[in-house]
């Protein structure tokens, strides 16, 4: 039975309704005016709603008392659970409340404050909505009794701040006396307020004690915000970072991380405690599609100096993805769609770089201009079916670049803007597909390419007395165009076979597709005289005086081995080369083969309880014969490759080349008389290996599969990451993106113990012998494997090796300890071998909020005593 009644209090003009209800009884004491309700009560006036076991209503004094009530086991139940518009729902023990005044006193609270809990003592409600607090607990562990909390022994809590008098850190209800403040300050901010951030004390063996991650937090405004933050080490070491994350709600999002390190790693006199000064410049920027569409605008730069993540430990965060890698790459990218779609712009601005041999390309800009394919022909008001001319399609498509590639501490020397190689592309391409016999499918096609360039060569060959001849390059400034143009015929159909079985077992059927392709190519020599883009190779006079050096006069024209003119392109080391040399009637051809199982599911009992299975799944092999060329050797290599996937947890893929032509042996005599040596060598001949009555040479196989023992593990923990990706990512602080980025660069680093075990491993194998000799032969092959498991439901543990079969050596291993303390949570990494050996061990408060309450102990792989 619930009973339900309204209760009407004067308060000036305006009638305040207190409801209220009780799931057993209302028992009303009309001298008193107090009306006692019992069992799952509840009380709401105005946004103040209170629900218990027991609710006491005193109308005459519009006090309202509530408690909880003791079952027949002794358990304290049914307590108090009150909702404010200001301070969210909390839990007490008891409390007492003044509708009138809005005054009120708790105890034994439990509440969730801005990602903490309050926990224990007594809290005096005030009506302007402050809080008056004494005795109680503040910690980030959800449980009423918290294992670890900050005690408050009074203090004030407004809308926006607690102020408070003494407080300390305390461990299972031990105080530690270390963690004492006699008064303390934390605000609540509604929005986003500038601050100091504490850093966090840590000790390292070769830089000595040191503060990390102390600096100043900026909110600029509600998109756009900074965090200065840094390092600083006894030993003179230090690194500053600047990070800023902006957003614009259905319009861009991105974030700025700007770094530089001043890194002291040798003991004092000796040369590696010279400083290694580096920076690092990253920007990411995404724009949603919807705020303009048909315009995009991207970004994302990582560019700096090549030492800067390995000396650093990647910023202190030890991520052996940015310190083992050997590339940055940078793009800067706007596109735009115009003509109701006819045409795409892109502009890009790129950068990459070899950390290992310090060497960088810029490309500034890069960009292109592509249109759609039309048919100039055909009507847009035609009915009736396409004639064949009207089939006819013509695109054209501009690409312009301006490149440079050299060593970084060459690039702002001078004269290092005239390294830039530019120039324009331009490309027609025409095409017509028709169908003969119904089965063959034909694209005849035409092509026109025409480059444009500002800077062309000339090449001089001097000789060089004991020394055999030298080559010099002049650059030619001016405007030089290049054109060429080649026509084609491309034939592909399908062909298909299939075996029915009766008495085979579960297998059913095997079923064969074969698709073969030719395509015929012709393309003039671009490097014959009347097109002056070829320039014959000549000797000049030795004088390094500019314009003096002259050529030889009455020398005969210079050949290869074959007896053929050696020439240049004026073009070499231009953006986009130059047409090719050589006339080309190119004839290439590829058979694309899929074979697959029909066999009798026993758990599958759609499709009439068949299932397919893939055998073989594009097995491709290739090649291509030009009759053009001058040589014997007119058949190209042949290369194939393939793939299976048999099962879930099992795939494979393959791939090689073959050699269709002999090898020979020929004598190479050296010495005279007494001291004559005959070796005998090995080369590749040009008569092919079936005039012998032999198979064309593998030279070339790679092998890989990979298997997993538990692929719902696999799938679990993907679920998971994708699920953290997609919230939404204005909500996350920065510790948790920066958890989300780790967890991209290395999967291993997501912890989920519902998953008991996994375990996965790769396998890949390569072999190489160009000559078929045992000399000439190569092999590797390698092991991966990963994995995880949990000793118990809080012990997980983590691993990731391999072993060099050709090294004979493990290849890069790590193992990980996660114990989950509930609120807290502790982790330990080792790297035992290689070039990174190094250790971590950190314990810390789950919670972003005291993100700084952590304790961690660390030996980096660049320590060396």
């Amino acid at each position: 039975m619930v009973a339900k009644q309204t209760d009407t209090a004067k308060k000036g003009k305006n009638d305040l309704k207190v409801v209220y209800k009780a799931k057993d009884s209302i028992y009303t004491d009309r001298k008193t005016k107090i009306m006692y309700l019992y069992g799952e009560a509840r009380v709401i006036y105005q946004d103040f709603e209170l629900n218990a076991d027991y609710i006491r209503y005193d109308t005459e004094n519009n006090t309202i008392f509530a408690r909880g009530v003791k079952n027949k086991n002794g358990k304290y139940v049914g307590r108090p659970i009150f909702k404010t518009a200001d301070q969210g729902t909390s839990i007490a023990d008891s409390l007492s409340y003044n509708t009138k005044t809005g005054k009120g006193l708790v105890f034994g609270v439990f509440t969730e404050q801005q990602g903490g809990y309050f926990s224990g003592g007594q809290g005096k409600l005030q009506p302007d909505n402050e809080v008056h607090i004494k005795g109680q607990t503040f910690s980030t562990c959800n449980l009423p009794h918290p294992h670890f909390g900050i005690f408050i022994s009074k203090g004030i809590a407004t809308e926006t701040q607690i102020i408070t008098g003494p407080v300390y850190l305390k461990i299972e209800d031990i105080p530690i006396p270390p963690f004492f403040l006699p008064f303390a300050f934390f605000p609540k901010p509604n929005k986003k307020s500038s601050g100091f951030i504490l850093p966090t004390p840590n000790q390292d063996a070769t830089r000595g004690f040191s503060l990390n991650g102390g600096g100043y937090y900026m909110a600029f405004n509600d998109y756009f915000d900074g965090r200065l933050t840094g390092n600083i080490f006894t030993n003179g070491s230090y690194d500053l970072t600047f990070t800023s994350n902006y957003l614009r709600r259905y319009k861009y999002n991105g974030n700025v991380n700007l770094n530089y390190s001043s890194s002291r790693n040798g003991l004092e006199g000796t040369p590696g405690y010279k400083p290694l000064k580096n920076f690092n410049i990253g920007w990411t920027h995404s724009q949603n599609p919807m705020a303009k569409p048909g315009t995009t605008f991207t970004a994302s730069v990582n560019a700096g100096t090549s030492d800067y993540f390995r000396t650093t430990g990647a910023n202190q965060t030890y991520d052996i993805g940015k310190i083992a890698s050997n590339t940055m790459s940078s793009s800067i990218a706007y596109g735009k769609v115009f003509g109701d779609g006819l045409f795409n712009f892109t502009g890009s601005l790129n950068h990459s770089q070899e950390t290992q041999n310090k060497t960088i390309t810029l490309t500034l800009p890069q960009i292109s201009l592509n249109m759609a394919t039309i048919n100039p022909f055909d009507s847009k008001t035609r009915v009736d079916k396409q004639k064949w001319y009207q089939k006819v399609t013509v695109g054209y498509s501009l690409q312009a670049s301006n490149m440079v590639s050299t060593k970084e501490n060459l690039l702002f020397e001078k004269g290092g803007l005239k390294r830039f190689r530019n120039g324009f592309n331009h490309n027609i391409p025409v095409s017509l597909a028709f169908n003969l016999f119904q089965y063959f499918n034909f694209n005849a096609n035409a092509g026109y390419n025409e480059k444009w360039y500002f800077q062309t060569i000339n090449q001089r060959l001097i000789q060089m007395p004991g020394r055999g001849d030298s080559t010099a390059i002049d650059t030619v400034s001016g405007f030089k165009r290049a054109g060429e143009y080649n026509i084609g015929l491309n034939m592909s159909t399908k062909l298909y076979a299939t075996k029915q079985f009766k008495n085979l077992g579960r297998i059913k059927a095997i079923r064969h597709v074969m698709t073969p392709t030719f395509n015929f190519n012709y393309k003039p020599d671009f490097s014959k005289s009347n097109f002056g883009y070829y320039k014959p190779l000549e000797y000049y006079t030795n004088d390094i005086r500019p314009g003096k050096s002259v050529r030889v006069e009455g020398q005969k024209p210079i050949v290869d081995y074959l007896g053929n003119e050696r020439k240049y392109s004026i073009f070499d080391g231009a953006a986009f080369g130059g047409p090719s040399r050589g006339q080309q009637a190119n004839l290439s051809f590829s058979v694309d083969n899929n074979v697959e199982l029909k066999i009798k599911s026993k758990k599958d009992t759609t499709n009439g309880g068949e299932k397919k299975i893939p055998i073989i799944q594009g097995l491709t092999i290739g090649g291509s014969y030009n009759f053009a060329e001058p040589t014997k050797k007119k058949l190209s290599l042949l290369n194939f490759s393939g793939r299976s996937q048999f099962t879930d947890k099992l795939g494979f893929n393959f791939g090689g080349t073959l050699n269709p032509y002999a090898v020979e042996d020929y004598k190479t005599v050296t010495g005279t008389g007494a001291n004559q040596i005959t070796t005998i060598n090995y080369r590749e001949s040009d008569q092919y290996v079936w005039k012998s009555g032999k198979l064309p040479r593998l030279v070339s196989f790679n092998f890989s599969f990979d298997y997993s023992l538990n692929p719902a593990a696999l799938k679990k923990k993907n679920e998971n990451m994708e699920e953290l990706r997609n919230r939404n990512s204005a909500a996350r602080t920065p510790e948790q993106i920066a958890e989300l980025e780790a967890i991209s660069r290395d999967p291993n680093a997501f912890v989920d113990f519902n998953i008991p075990w996994n375990f996965a491993f790769s396998y890949s194998f390569s072999y190489s012998n160009a000559l078929s000799r045992p000399e000439t032969r190569t092999v590797s092959n390698t092991l991966n494997f990963n994995g995880d498991f949990a000793l118990t439901p809080k012990w997980k543990i983590q691993f990731n090796s391999g072993y060099d079969f050709k090294a004979k050596d493990l290849s890069y291993t790590s193992f990980a300890i996660y114990r989950d303390l509930h609120c807290w949570d502790l982790s330990a990494s080792w790297i035992p071998l290689g070039a990174y050996q190094s250790y971590s061990v950190t314990i810390k408060v789950k919670a972003a909020i005291l993100q700084d309450l952590k304790l961690s102990k660390r030996k980096g792989y660049y320590t060396r005593y």
